[in-house]
């Protein structure tokens, strides 16, 4: 592969990540009961059911993991890009780290209250006092984030088991009734729901995604410290190694928290299922890498690659533009769909909107530099004002 295809190799991996989590999401938005104790009783048919065990078992804690990896991953390629162009870089990540939660911040108040990037943005920082630390050391910190998310989750589940509180089904249903119908309602109505969710989300990002996200910084810094995707030949049997953990350890794991999310919901093993799910979610995420870089660095992914890899490069503008895309599907200012679409439905939406980004993508690369959001945040960063048509042969890093 050449130096381009490298990095195209990289961006198709993100641009594949983008499908995941616009399923993932596509089922919050579509649903007031999706991540409730109670299954939503509009999803109770054995089709819709198998759906939903689809998503939970390939996508649900997964991909945010695939994005989390290249992050850190992309983090070397930021500090190569620092001292490339000669500035200080800690000032430099400072900018683009708080540039990236504002944009997050909005995001989360105005489309869709479960946004990752202020996530993103606090953790960014940890990465930045952690950059210096040895590969073992790294390895070892983020074996620990994992292992140790994991128990804990896994001991809650025991306790839960042991004295189980009785499920109010009643109240669950109001609430996400009151929840589909503040969707429902006008601009200040949704924003404000929004902003209710967001008292109980950033429990659940602090205590489930944040531990794993930073694990997977680390372990994408350690990867990118070592170029591992940009030399597919060189790896391919490590890449290898990680598609047969995944399969063997990963993909059971998966099975094991979809079926305990999605048909015993009611039940403490729920918990138990999520904390196995934290646990080897990370080992499938790495099948997926595994796969795909394989994959696209083989004769027959080069098309796939060309066509993933522009989404990639405007991995921050598509993720937002599915945010807005989905709320003027689901939000009352919009079609006002929440809680009346079936599970494959929404499915089938997500595909749709995830097809027509990979051409809009596309059309944008051949013409710009940068994604709208990735000029303003690379504004941000560089704190001068980048390129905005696209220059043949021009770095864009």
């Amino acid at each position: 592969m050449t130096t381009q295809d490298r990095i195209d190799g990289v961006d198709a991996l993100r641009g594949f990540a983008l499908l995941g989590i616009l399923l993932v999401n596509a089922m919050a938005f579509a649903s007031g009961f999706y991540g409730l104790e109670l299954p939503d009783p509009s999803y109770d048919s054995g089709l819709d059911r198998a759906v939903h065990l689809v998503v939970a078992l390939f996508f649900e804690m997964k991909f945010y993991l695939l994005f989390s990896f290249l992050f850190g991953y992309s983090f070397t390629l930021q500090m190569r890009s620092a001292e490339k162009a000669g500035d200080a870089f800690v000032p430099r990540l400072l900018r683009r780290q708080t540039g990236l939660w504002l944009i997050g911040l909005a995001h989360a108040v105005l489309l869709f209250h479960g946004d990752i990037l202020t996530t993103y943005a606090v953790l960014g920082i940890a990465l930045m006092m952690l950059r210096t630390r040895s590969d073992a050391s790294l390895w070892r910190f983020a074996r620990f984030l994992v292992v140790g998310t994991a128990l804990a989750w896994f001991a809650l589940g025991v306790v839960a088991t042991l004295e189980p509180l009785p499920v109010d089904r009643d109240a669950i249903i109001a609430g996400a009734a009151a929840t589909e119908a503040a969707f429902r309602g006008n601009w200040q109505s949704i924003i404000g729901q929004h902003l209710i969710e967001l008292q109980s989300v950033w429990v659940i990002l602090g205590l489930l995604q944040a531990p794993s996200a930073l694990a997977m910084f680390l372990i994408g810094l350690i990867a990118g410290r070592r170029q591992i995707l940009s030399h597919p030949q060189e790896n391919r049997a490590m890449l290898r190694r990680l598609v047969r953990l995944g399969f063997f350890v990963g993909l059971p794991g998966a099975v094991v928290y979809a079926y305990t999310s999605v048909e015993m919901s009611e039940t403490p093993l729920a918990i138990i299922g999520l904390a196995i799910g934290l646990l080897t979610g990370p080992l499938l995420t790495g099948a997926y890498v595994g796969a795909m870089v394989l994959f696209l660095d083989s004769p027959g992914g080069q098309w796939l690659r060309d066509r993933l890899a522009p989404a990639g490069r405007t991995a921050l503008s598509n993720y937002l533009l599915q945010s807005l895309v989905c709320a003027l599907i689901f939000h009352g200012y919009g079609l006002g769909l929440v809680g009346r679409v079936s599970a494959l439905e929404t499915v089938s939406i997500a595909l749709i909107i995830y097809a027509a980004q990979l051409v809009l993508s596309r059309w944008w690369m051949q013409r710009f530099a940068y994604g709208p959001l990735e000029w303003l945040l690379r504004f941000v960063t560089i704190w001068r004002v980048p390129q905005w048509r696209k220059l043949a042969g021009a770095d864009q890093r």
